[in-house]
């Protein structure tokens, strides 16, 4: 599986931003997929995820404020970010899950500076 993120940027606080996150190669057997952030210093952490079945689930620090969707056809996940806070500045992570019998593999794409300014 191959991930490829874009969307990043500058934005001031109150702004928005759209993330997209392309996979290829096994999609198939692809469970979920998702978006994590780590700021300077601090570990990283799950922003957004969606399941194939299509649950999604978010950290409480952007529930009301950020949307995760995907595009079957295009095989593409999106991070719709609004309100956007100085906090939420960070590297963003495409994350790609498959659940296979020996275990749980990650995947992961090149990160996406979003830099919301005060």
């Amino acid at each position: 599986v191959q991930l490829q993120a874009s969307g990043g940027g500058l934005v001031q606080a109150g702004g928005s931003l759209r993330l997209s996150c392309a996979a290829s190669g096994s999609i198939f057997s692809i469970n979920a997929m998702g978006w994590y952030r780590q700021a300077p210093g601090k570990q990283r952490e799950l922003v957004a995820d969606i399941t194939r079945g299509g649950n999604t689930n978010y950290a409480d620090s952007v529930k009301g404020r950020f949307t995760i969707s995907r595009d079957s056809a295009k095989n593409t996940v999106y991070l719709q970010m609004n309100t956007l806070k100085p906090e939420d500045t960070a590297v963003y992570y495409c994350n790609a899950v498959q659940q296979r019998i020996t275990g749980r593999y990650d995947y992961w794409g090149q990160g996406t500076q979003v830099t919301v300014s005060s």
